[in-house]
């Protein structure tokens, strides 16, 4: 997963009819669709960068109202592996919380994060169950989640709720965040 393109609709509906324009508009592989919290609706595509980009281009100009949409160029494998599934953690030294109105500024968010500075990127929660916002758990040295926090609100503006760097957390708050963390 090279390009990533991401789009989120205000819509279940018109998510699913933007879905299919995406997929229609360029050779893209879909990733995944599905609807989240508040009646949003979630579209990840990836292929070649030209391809990507047109794809997200159609799911713009369909009309429909779009909560959010990017394009990821060079997608870090660590925000590739964590859509996936979490990152156990090991020999924490400070963690970063990162809390976002949007799923899509939450993945753009912890892109820049990882590419900012020496984390690790364990979880990213997208949208179920907590009112469609999304947040991302970083590890690492404590000034190297302080600058990737930073990073990720640079590129959050408005979009950030809120940026949390805990140095020394209690291994019990760790557990709790990342499951199968000890």
């Amino acid at each position: 997963m090279d390009t990533l393109g991401i789009v989120e609709t205000i819509s279940i509906a018109a998510g699913v009819r933007i879905a299919d324009a995406m997929m229609k508009a360029a050779d893209v592989e879909l990733v995944r669709a599905a609807s989240i919290c508040s009646g949003r609706y979630l579209i990840f595509v990836t292929g070649e960068r030209a391809a990507v980009a047109a794809s997200v281009q159609a799911a713009e100009n369909d009309g429909s109202r779009i909560k959010g949409s990017f394009v990821i160029s060079s997608l870090s494998p660590e925000v590739a592996a964590v859509l996936k599934k979490p990152v156990v953690l090991e020999n924490v030294r400070a963690i970063g919380v990162i809390e976002c109105r949007t799923v899509s500024s939450g993945v753009v968010a912890a892109d820049a994060a990882v590419k900012r500075s020496g984390v690790e990127l364990a979880r990213f929660v997208s949208g179920q169950g907590i009112n469609g916002k999304s947040y991302f758990v970083m590890s690492g040295d404590v000034a190297a989640v302080q600058e990737a926090a930073e990073a990720a609100s640079s590129s959050l503006g408005n979009n950030l709720v809120e940026a949390v760097v805990i140095p020394g957390p209690d291994a019990s708050v760790v557990k709790a965040l990342v499951r199968g963390t000890r």
